[in-house]
């Protein structure tokens, strides 16, 4: 859909401004050069229109050489007009790229550092258009508006400064026509304003509405819902359509208003010259160039009027922009490091090579062992206030243990692997990491230390070598095969047109759910982790995969603490200890055999899996 502008301001135009300047202030030498040049070019335009008197005057008294004076003059003043606007349009250029190119460096580098919160409470296409919409008509402001502005407003003023040298009498009068202009504008302006607002929110509604149909067109063609989908779509349309047509009936009279005010000034101004070079009180070069001045003065106005309303669409844009940059990053108060350790003479000490040992580091330097003990306890925890969805959880994983939670959609599951990651921060209660409390601990260091597979898969574009390399940057090949082995993803891999160099898109559209999660299993094992967290790792794997992967999974799993969130039950017979989570409260705890046997909770959902299947 094709972007469209509004002339809604900022809700808070000192600190937009004062950002934006700030990310121009870093090309001071460009910045000045621009001024300079656009002084230049809308001081060349004034003088030109000036050079009218002395030339008409010249002609009228017969005097040649003053009249080939005054046209070279004037050839000399619009020929260094021309040369600083082509000075300050190529300068502008290079600068609205350098500053957009800051921009979004600094936006994309903000964005990685802020919490997981931030991106669950949008919509991931609201933060796809800081890159796309909002950074778009900040680079129209920049490279079109932004000199315009400028130039327009000292064509106006010194315009105005003109008439006044020229006949401040006449000059009177043309002031109540620019009274009246500016008026108009103004009221125009804020009438139109409503309507503005009103069309940005539609044309909000109806992007995320297409948003989410278009990435839903199989649920929609499944329940034959193209009608109904019309029908809103329609609604919506027509909702923006309305809004849009009030926005600019209004802004599309300035324009016709303004020439009209001026074109009457014009005629009065004209009328009452004419009678005042016939009284002799001026001279005919001096009406020339004031009637001149007086047809030019519409245009600087409705260039001031149409670019400072493009400029202030991009204030709207670059607020957004600014507005996320603004938000408050991810908070990590750890001081614990994981490093590489070597053992000496049964001591530990860090090193920089890589020892396939890890340690935890902390701020006094003393090293603790990196074992994958990670216990639960009193945990409270809720994702917004007065709405809690763990409640007093207490459990533990002792290193090499497999640990299975198993209970109905929303009993908190996937929250617990959140806090252990840290993707959000205990309320109440302690979660530890080998005797660390997790919050001790540096983000990038515990992260490190935990692999995992998520429901939702995503790929990225690059090679399957790429996205198993994701696990672990500086991964070499054989590590990469091996990783794919251990995850029975090598042999489809082979089958690929170019093997493992086959070229992934669209996050892996070419391959198939089972496919893709098997590399995202294999991302996993290649980080060769202590800790492995599996969230419904094999949810979309057919049984009989799903035992081939269970084997290699065992030997993944040796020597690791394993967390395992799974609704297929047959997943999680071999754990150490199943928790059974209702309500964000643990009701029952104990390994397969145990819990079957007290005909509780697991009993009733075990056999409804068994009796289903």
């Amino acid at each position: 859909m094709a972007r469209q502008l509004s002339a809604k301001r900022p809700k808070d135009l000192r600190f937009t401004v004062s950002e934006l300047l700030g990310y121009m202030g870093r090309h001071r030498f460009l910045l000045f050069t621009v001024a300079a040049l656009v002084t230049v070019s809308a001081c060349a335009n004034l003088l030109g229109t000036y050079m009218i008197r002395p030339v008409v005057n010249s002609l009228a008294g017969a005097d040649v050489s003053a009249l080939v004076r005054g046209v070279a003059a004037t050839a000399l003043i619009y020929g260094a007009g021309v040369l600083s606007a082509f000075g300050y349009t190529q300068t502008m250029v290079n600068m609205a790229q350098k500053v957009l190119f800051d921009i979004r460096r600094d936006l994309f580098a903000h964005i990685q550092t802020l919490p997981l919160r931030f991106f669950d409470t949008r919509r991931h296409g609201d933060v796809m258009s800081y890159f796309t919409n909002d950074v778009d008509t900040v680079s129209d402001a920049l490279n079109n508006s932004f000199a315009m502005v400028i130039q327009s407003f000292i064509q106006i003023v010194g315009t105005l400064a003109m008439l006044f040298v020229l006949n401040w009498r006449l000059s009177l009068l043309v002031v109540v026509g620019y009274a009246a202009m500016f008026w108009y504008i103004r009221y125009s302006g804020a009438r139109s304003k409503a309507y503005f607002t009103r069309q940005q929110a539609s044309l909000g509604e109806l992007d995320g509405y297409m948003e989410e149909m278009v990435s839903g067109q199989k649920v929609v063609k499944v329940f034959n819902h193209e009608a109904e989908n019309q029908r809103i779509f329609g609604e919506k349309n027509d909702a923006l359509r309305k809004a849009g047509t009030g926005a600019q009936s209004y802004a599309a009279t300035m324009i016709p208003a303004v020439v009209t005010i001026s074109y009457i000034n014009y005629a009065l101004v004209a009328v009452l010259g004419g009678m005042m070079a016939l009284w002799g009180m001026t001279d005919i070069g001096s009406l020339a160039s004031y009637l001149v001045f007086v047809r030019q003065a519409a245009l600087p106005i409705n260039q001031f009027t149409q670019q400072s309303n493009l400029l202030l669409a991009a204030l709207a844009g670059a607020e957004r922009i600014f507005s996320a940059m603004a938000q408050q990053p991810e908070e990590d108060a750890g001081a614990v490091r994981l490093v590489n350790v070597r053992e000496e003479n049964g001591t530990l000490s860090a090193c920089r090579e890589k020892t396939g040992r890890w340690a935890w580091q902390k701020a006094d330097g003393a090293l603790v062992p990196l074992r994958g003990d990670v216990r639960f306890e009193h945990v409270s925890f809720g994702y917004e206030p007065g709405h809690t969805i763990l409640k007093d959880i207490s459990l533990y994983a002792k290193p090499g243990q497999k640990i299975a939670f198993v209970g109905s959609t929303g009993a908190g599951k996937t929250t617990i692997t959140n806090l252990i990651n840290r993707f959000y921060d205990v309320q109440q209660g302690t979660v530890t990491y080998d005797g660390l409390d997790i919050r001790d601990i540096r983000k990038d260091s515990l992260r490190r230390s935990l692999g995992m597979v998520l429901q939702d898969t995503h790929l990225f574009t690059g090679t399957i070598a790429d996205n198993i390399r994701f696990g672990k940057l500086d991964a070499t090949r054989q590590e990469i095969e091996h990783a794919a082995q251990v995850a029975n993803a090598d042999s489809f891999i082979r089958r690929l047109p170019n093997g493992y160099d086959t070229c992934i898109t669209a996050d892996g559209a070419n391959l198939s759910q089972g496919q893709r999660q098997l590399l995202a299993i294999a991302r996993a094992a290649v980080a060769d982790p202590p800790v492995l967290i599996l969230d419904e790792a094999t949810s979309s794997i057919d049984t009989r995969t799903e035992a081939l992967i269970e084997k290699g999974m065992d030997t993944l799993m040796q020597g690791r603490t394993v967390f395992v969130i799974a609704h297929r039950l047959s997943t999680v017979r071999n754990a150490d200890a199943i928790i059974v989570l209702e309500h964000g409260q643990i009701v029952e705890r104990g390994c397969h055999e145990e819990l079957l046997a007290q005909k509780g909770e697991y009993y009733q959902l075990y056999h409804g899996m068994f009796e289903l299947s």
